[in-house]
């Protein structure tokens, strides 16, 4: 613009066009131009030297002719589709050419066809460039084709998850096979990633998966509980990308490309007969592609690691953490909830009969909640269809009757005499449950308060020698005073009533 308003001035001061040209080294031509069209604006150079140098170029800077290419303006109308059919699965931009170019003529070759498309792709979605800060993020992700094992037995051939993580700053990559994306399986791998890194970054940044975020939302999503609990143990903070925004986790969406080439096409040809035996053949490869140097870079992401992000990464806390798997139960009527993956049964307080509860449990223990508050806790147990109770959740007369046991009638007839224990010990052996031993064993000891101890002796001592074990016989006896008579008044008595003695009636 300075050229233009030097020709201009020394235009206006008289000084000739081929003078103007050899001051200001402009081509003749050109000047001839500038001033023929300084000429038709019908203006002074005072005029145009108060014009801006963007207001001056509109008017001396012509625009060159264009001839519009009728290939470029149908691929123009073919684009917006293009763009669309990248997104689905196994579609390249050579295949889309090749559609491209049969059903045009003229028709633009692959380079040509590549270039407009980028053109395109760059105008309507601008990408940031995001700085990684050292330390600050892990980007977690599946691979989208699965690897496979086979049981040597069977021949069966399973299908495994491929998981990869991703250190934002360094770009040190971790991949491992496990059994499903399951939040289990997801929180093991993702601790074993923190092993691997040797450390734990600010966030982890996973994809919208169900184990991982359980609603997603564009401002604050809602995270997993375990998942979460998995976080806090680590001492970091879960950060969801956003739903169909890939870009958000470009990082570990171009790692999962990249092991495909690197990792992938040495060990699919081959067959594995476990998960520990795929995961040392994938670590074989993972070593190798972190130690390889970037593209055109004398560095490698192991070698970038170490300098820059491992001593940003925080400290490893000292014990690896515990999965918590969680069921909702309702409280039975005994003030019991089962663990349906055991099917056993653990006691919660009283109070708490036919409310719903959460129950947390580990490979250890079962933590049992009620709106936030821990009600109860148990030493986890796996015997099927068994019930662990803690006896301070019973109310005072289910107290009373767990605290039943043989052992405690035996001790309460040695305080009468041990005849009574005699006779107690042959009613628990003679009655097929041990509830009806036991109510049984309590009547006969509650008889004691009634009649007295020498009574109850002997009245015991008469039944036995009926071979008659139950509460009924000894009410019987005591009521007729049968335990009163002596040896010869009980051979002329007639034999006591009996709910089991038909009598000589029931056969007239």
């Amino acid at each position: 613009m300075l050229k233009i308003r030097q020709v201009l001035r020394y235009f206006t001061e008289g000084i000739s066009k081929k003078q103007i040209s050899i001051i200001t080294g402009i081509a003749r031509n050109t000047v001839k131009r500038y001033i023929t069209i300084f000429l038709s604006l019908h203006t002074t150079y005072e005029d145009l030297a108060l014009l801006s140098d963007i207001e001056l170029e509109q008017l001396f800077t012509e625009p060159p002719p264009v001839s519009r290419d009728p290939r470029l303006d149908r691929l123009q109308e073919l684009l917006p589709d293009c763009e669309k059919q990248m997104t689905k699965k196994g579609v390249t931009l050579l295949s889309l050419w090749k559609l491209y170019y049969a059903a045009n003529t003229p028709a633009y070759q692959y380079t040509q066809f590549r270039k407009y498309y980028g053109i395109y792709t760059k105008r309507v979605k601008p990408v940031m460039h995001i700085e990684h800060k050292a330390g600050d993020k892990m980007y977690i992700d599946f691979a989208g084709e699965k690897l496979s094992i086979v049981d040597k037995e069977t021949g069966e051939v399973t299908e495994v998850e491929v998981f990869a993580a991703i250190l934002g700053c360094s770009q040190l990559t971790y991949v491992e096979a496990v059994m499903t994306q399951r939040k289990e399986d997801l929180v093991k791998v993702c601790e074993n990633a923190l092993h691997y890194f040797g450390g734990v970054p600010a966030a982890i940044v996973p994809d919208n998966l169900r184990s991982a975020v359980t609603k997603s939302s564009k401002y604050e999503p809602i995270i997993n509980e375990t998942f979460a609990d998995f976080a806090e143990h680590y001492g970091t903070v879960v950060l969801p990308a956003r739903a169909y925004r890939p870009k958000d986790k470009a990082l570990v969406e171009g790692v999962v490309k990249i092991i495909y080439t690197r990792i992938y096409t040495h060990i699919r040809t081959k067959i594995y007969y476990s998960l520990e035996e795929l995961n040392q053949a994938i670590g074989v490869w993972l070593e190798a592609h972190n130690t390889a140097s970037f593209k055109g870079r004398n560095y490698s992401r192991r070698q970038q690691f170490e300098e820059l992000e491992r001593h940003t990464l925080r400290s490893l806390p000292q014990f690896r953490y515990e999965c918590k798997l969680q069921l909702i139960a309702t409280v039975m009527k005994n003030g019991h909830v089962t663990l349906s993956l055991d099917k056993h049964y653990y006691s919660v307080p009283y109070r708490f009969i036919s409310k719903k509860v959460k129950l947390l449990f580990t490979s250890t223990q079962v933590e049992i909640f009620y709106k936030y508050e821990r009600i109860a806790l148990h030493k986890r147990e796996y015997k099927r269809y068994n019930y662990t109770t803690n006896e301070d959740h019973l109310a005072s007369s289910h107290k009373y009757i767990s605290e039943w046991s043989p052992q405690k009638f035996i001790d309460a007839a040695r305080l009468i005499h041990e005849d009574v224990v005699t006779y107690v010990e042959a009613v628990l052996e003679n009655k097929k449950h041990p509830e009806l031993a036991y109510k049984s064993c309590l009547g006969i000891l509650n008889l004691q308060r009634k009649v007295g101890t020498e009574r109850l002796k002997n009245a015991c001592n008469r039944a036995n020698d009926y071979g008659i074990y139950g509460y009924p016989i000894i009410m019987q006896i005591l009521e007729k005073k049968y335990d009163e008579l002596d040896e010869d008044e009980i051979e002329q008595s007639t034999m006591p009533q009996h709910i089991n003695i038909r009598g000589e009636d029931y056969y007239q």
